[in-house]
């Protein structure tokens, strides 16, 4: 603190960064003055975010970590530094990403919001009980807690029960076979049918000949009984007699579901079990107790399965207490409602969000939460969102900046951008291409900048060109579909043609597309590209995704370092033991837990993050060793590997849709999930043509510059001229003004959507009167945007 006497040192009005080197930057030296709206921009792999997120927060975080407890030294040890000379002007930072954190089944926008605490709390205070009973405490109106929880289902609305039909798809197979699909595979399988045969159950008659009581016994048992097994030997191994325990088939799949951590095994156990309403709280998850006690003549849990808009019209006090309770509730539903996710209900579960809606739920809560001279790193935050609830995105952003504080966005949305005091551009390119600072100013200062992918498309007033509209050969129809908010619509998509679908977030567009299957008559061959992970963990990267890994492990093992010391194919992967590092088991990364923070990866202390053990290493191919290979772009492998064949093609496709600035060993942990759906496309282009192939999109262009935009579009546009249907779910008036075809829903999201507002060429919906996508599309079609 200093002396009160002294005189009062304003701080730096500027964050100053030194030096910065994370990633693909630099060197870069950048001032971003403080309480302004400071947007990121640059083609995607250009740096941009490696300066707001792994240069800018992750020193913030540094410094927050330094200065919570002695044990946080070690952990900047483990976590690593960022690679920057020096940072100064730096206040505290709050980020806001779009990275998912593994959703538990348990989650949902109230817990998110912290909205279901307020609920709760009026309902303990303010509700009408029945006759006699004694008021409740907050907890016990929640499903999550053992005071709230209904003692049926434990609180998660759903009874999971399995039948022997289940268990025992096909009873023709004795155990011995694998009648019992639902045990484990592998040693513990194997051992359970000892264990029965040591039991004296016959594991050689087929199923469905063994005695209905066994049977049930098997399968249903409660019973764990410990038994001598005496394993079959095998010729080369000695095996000794152990004790076996028995579990039941149900049982084992009841408790793997329950509290197994991996999502392979609880997806695995699932199979086999089926799912209901729970019986006796009728799936509100809550015990009876809380479920007699009403607000308004409600029960708490049918005002959380309301629309936040209903929710909050709904709210009308009484009582002194309840008025305050209510109007707190409200002034916190309000910023969620104005950024444009008023049609989702306290409920819903957080699994079921887009990353975008996610973000911007966190964003409503932040505005709520009073903190002042802080700086907010958000990631995209209008991914998802169309044109209209942009505008009241900018509105938010204005506010937080309005409550002192530093907004720092990494953003394409060029509205956003103009909206912006202050533009940091990166580029020019990706990869090593990229990772300078362009332009450091206010926007318009941008315009100067003859190299900057960024000025070109945001001072272009040119109005899009026209696009011949192509003639379908065919029309699929689906429908009427009634699900979610869609209440028997049936649509119609051009086959042969690029469709685009439209409308405000929650009108029931990813609804409509995901009625379209492999069944749906006209379909043909259908390939539906997502936005999820390609994987949950380091060990998944893009070459293993790709297939592209095994073509390069063959290289090694072929030359003739690996032949003279017999290194087959498998030496050169990371995920068996042989030439990986053991230390991190391949990975690369180890896991550090933080006692009060989510658990991060920081690079292995043997390997340094290489992946494999220095044996390994020491085998090169033209100069580079496996990890160094690795550790290329896909623009650089695409030179390195441009006389094999098998490579080549697919370095090709990756950099076709964009991709040409990742590593190939990238973390699938690292990529967003823009990245993660381009990756899967080209996965599918890199297959080659065959035949007729419906192509389904959602939100292909999130993440993309707009010079990434057009890169992407040429592909798709390409799929179309070869004979292929592609159907997307965009916002992004450019690529919705090159369509042959518009479906927009709307005109509201939630129950104020869920129809077919307009269809037809772009010019045609442009022009409709009801729909909200018309003003903008028709701005971008003139070029008056």
């Amino acid at each position: 603190m200093h002396d009160p006497g002294s005189p009062h040192v304003p701080h730096d009005p500027y964050v100053r960064v030194r030096g910065a080197r994370e990633h693909n930057l630099r060197g870069v030296d950048v001032d971003v003055p403080r309480d302004v709206l400071a947007v990121f921009t640059g083609v995607s792999g250009s740096g941009k975010s490696s300066l707001a997120f792994g240069t800018i927060y992750a020193e913030a975080q540094r410094r927050y970590f330094e200065s919570v407890a002695p044990y946080a030294r070690r952990l900047i040890h483990q976590v690593g530094a960022p690679e920057v000379a020096e940072i100064t002007g730096l206040p505290p930072a709050v980020s806001l990403q779009q990275r998912r954190a593994a959703p538990s089944s348990r989650s949902s926008v109230g817990t998110v919001t912290n909205l279901s605490n307020s609920l709760r709390m009026l309902f303990s205070r303010a509700g009408t009980y029945p006759p006699g009973a004694e008021r409740l405490d907050s907890d016990a109106f929640s499903p999550n807690t053992a005071a709230g929880a209904c003692p049926e289902c434990h609180g998660l609305g759903r009874v999971h029960r399995t039948s022997e039909e289940l268990l025992v798809p096909d009873p023709s197979l004795s155990i011995r076979e694998g009648a019992i699909a639902a045990w484990p595979g592998a040693w513990q399988g194997k051992n359970l049918r000892d264990v029965l045969d040591a039991l004296g159950y016959d594991v050689d008659r087929p199923w469905r000949e063994l005695p209905e009581e066994a049977r049930r016994w098997i399968l249903f048992t409660d019973e764990q009984p410990v038994v001598t097994v005496h394993p079959v030997r095998d010729a080369d191994r000695i095996q000794r007699p152990y004790q076996g325990t028995y579990t039941s088939a149900h049982r084992y799949v009841m408790k793997t579901f329950s509290d197994s951590k991996s999502p392979a095994l609880r997806a695995r156990a699932e199979r086999f079990l089926t799912g209901a309403p729970c019986p006796a709280c009728g799936g509100s998850r809550l015990r009876p107790e809380a479920l007699a006690v009403t607000f308004g003549g409600r029960t708490i849990a049918e005002l959380a399965a309301l629309p936040l808009v209903e929710l909050a019209a709904d709210l009308d006090a009484s009582s002194e207490a309840g008025k305050v309770l209510t109007d707190d509730l409200r002034s916190r539903i309000t910023p969620v409602v104005e950024l444009g996710l008023g049609y989702l209900s306290l409920d819903r579960a957080t699994p079921t969000l887009s990353a975008g809606e996610l973000q911007r739920l966190r964003l409503a809560t932040q505005l709520r939460s009073g903190l002042f001279g802080v700086v907010y790193v958000l990631d995209e935050p209008s991914a998802g969102l169309h044109p209209a609830d942009t505008e009241a995105l900018i509105t938010v952003l204005e506010r937080l900046k309005a409550s002192g504080n530093s907004v720092f966005v990494v953003e394409h949305h060029l509205d956003v951008v103009r909206s912006a005091d202050w533009l940091v551009d990166v580029g020019p390119l990706a990869g090593e291409h990229g990772g300078r600072v362009l332009h450091s100013g206010p926007v318009e200062g941008l315009a100067a900048v003859a190299e900057s992918a960024t000025a070109r498309y945001l001072f272009d007033r040119s109005p899009s060109p026209p696009r011949p509209v192509r003639s379908p050969n065919g029309l699929l129809t689906v429908g009427p579909v009634t699900r979610h908010n869609l209440r028997g619509v049936t649509a119609e998509f051009p086959l042969g043609a690029f469709t685009a679908v439209t409308g405000v977030s929650g009108s029931g567009k990813s609804t409509l597309i995901g009625e379209i299957t492999e069944d749906t008559e006209g379909v043909g061959r259908l390939v539906s590209v997502d936005q999820k992970p390609i994987g949950r963990t380091p060990r998944s990267n893009l070459a293993t995704y790709t297939g592209l890994f095994d073509v390069v492990r063959k290289v090694f093992a072929a030359t003739g370092e690996a032949r003279a010391r017999r290194y087959g194919v498998g030496r050169f992967s990371f995920n068996v033991a042989g030439g990986r590092c053991e230390t991190c088991q391949g990975e690369g990364f180890v896991s550090v837990e933080l006692l009060f923070l989510p658990s991060t990866y920081a690079p292995c202390p043997d390997c340094g993050g290489a992946r494999y053990n220095p044996r390994t290493l020491e085998v090169t191919y033209r100069g580079r060793n496996i990890a160094q290979v690795l550790d290329l772009t896909v623009e650089g492998a695409a030179e390195f590997f441009a006389d094999t064949p098998a490579v080549a093609r697919s370095l090709r496709t990756l950099l076709d849709v964009g991709l040409g600035y990742l590593r190939l060993g990238q973390p699938a942990t690292e990529l967003s999930g823009g990245e993660a759906q381009r990756i899967k496309l080209a996965s599918e282009l890199q297959r080659g043509r065959r035949g007729h192939t419906l192509y389904l999109l959602d939100e292909p262009t999130t993440g993309l510059h707009p010079a990434d935009v057009d890169v992407l579009m040429r592909q798709l546009h390409g799929l179309v001229d070869a004979g292929n249907t592609v159907i997307v779910v965009e916002h992004d008036m450019s690529v919705v003004a090159g369509a042959d075809w518009v479906v927009d829903l709307g005109p509201g999201g939630g129950d104020a959507g869920g129809r077919i507002v307009a269809a037809g060429t772009p010019r045609q919906v442009a022009t409709a009167p009801a729909s909200r996508t018309a003003p903008y599309l028709s701005r971008t079609l003139s070029g008056t945007r």
